[in-house]
């Protein structure tokens, strides 16, 4: 069917108002790659551009001045990888058995679990707790197992399973099948909107930790990306500030800004590229699990 003049108009300006709303969107990410490759001396001078007047790449070797950045990559990935897995595993199984109505304790325990997100025992005990009992100080499981259930993310996959028809659960197991199989057969295929969901927020969640590495981590081999790039920081400022001493000139100008912004591209860009492909169901998960409580 030809559409009339007013359904193209509506077209046209749809089309023309999310152009102009990416723009928006992907100007900040230009400037701050376009930040980061600039001059020190340019930047402040002439403040942030889009196209740097001189281009430098010295903010980046100093975050690349060694190996320990590549460490902390490696070291990153696989606390994210290996985290995200099982934390998906773990709250897949504990959100299935609490939307089970047949589970007699499973409000009880849905109780305790709630608990868990208004009150905790504070950072002395849980410091106690993970160096004294579990004895995991410099061990890579130390961002893993503290967290490997979260409250929210739990009662969002429960409520998406609740909106599974039970004739499913219940004609599986009239044909023998247990709950283990039911679970990974029928109703984890089902919720890859959730789960793409909930996954996302645990890895961002790894990605970003800096605080644990601070806590139970000295052996330089399994420093955080996130705990390195802000060491890398901190080591720029003082910098910046013995250059700032009476009598002390150094023979470089130390990329206060241009490293702020450098680090910044090393360290969100593998989560650029990784949302697009669960941007679709991230949007359908979160909505249809938070529809009912």
């Amino acid at each position: 069917m030809n559409k009339s003049l007013e359904g193209k108009g509506i077209d046209i300006f749809s089309y023309l108002f999310m152009t102009i709303f990416s723009l928006f969107c992907i100007l900040p990410f230009i400037l701050i790659l376009s930040s980061s490759v600039s001059d020190e001396k340019a930047v402040q001078m002439t403040g942030f551009v889009l196209i740097p007047k001189e281009i430098s790449l010295f903010a980046y070797r100093v975050i690349f001045q060694d190996n320990a950045i590549f460490n902390a990559y490696k070291t990153t990935i696989i606390f994210t990888v290996l985290g995200t897995v099982l934390c998906l595993i773990l709250t897949s199984a504990m959100a299935y058995a609490l939307s089970v109505k047949t589970f007699t304790h499973r409000n009880k325990i849905a109780f305790f679990v709630y608990f868990t997100m208004l009150f905790n025992g504070g950072l002395i005990p849980t410091y106690l707790l993970i160096t004294k009992y579990l004895n995991l100080t410099d061990n890579i499981l130390v961002y893993i197992l503290p967290v490997m259930v979260n409250p929210f993310n739990m009662f969002l996959l429960r409520n998406f399973f609740k909106q599974i028809p039970e004739s499913l659960a219940e004609s599986a197991k009239m044909d023998g099948a247990n709950d283990i199989y039911i679970l990974f057969k029928i109703i984890l295929p089902l919720a890859k909107p959730a789960l793409a969901t909930i996954g996302l927020f645990y890895g961002l969640a790894f990605w970003n930790e800096w605080f644990t590495a601070t806590l139970y981590i000295n052996d330089k081999d399994l420093f955080s990306l996130q705990y390195l790039i802000m060491k890398v920081l901190r080591e720029v400022d003082f910098a910046n500030q013995v250059n700032e001493l009476p009598g002390v000139t150094l023979n470089y100008v130390v990329p206060t800004n241009t490293a702020k912004m450098a680090t910044a591209v090393v360290t969100v860009g593998p989560i650029i590229f990784i949302y697009p492909f669960l941007q679709k169901y991230f949007v359908k998960g979160l909505v249809v699990g938070a529809v009912k409580g």
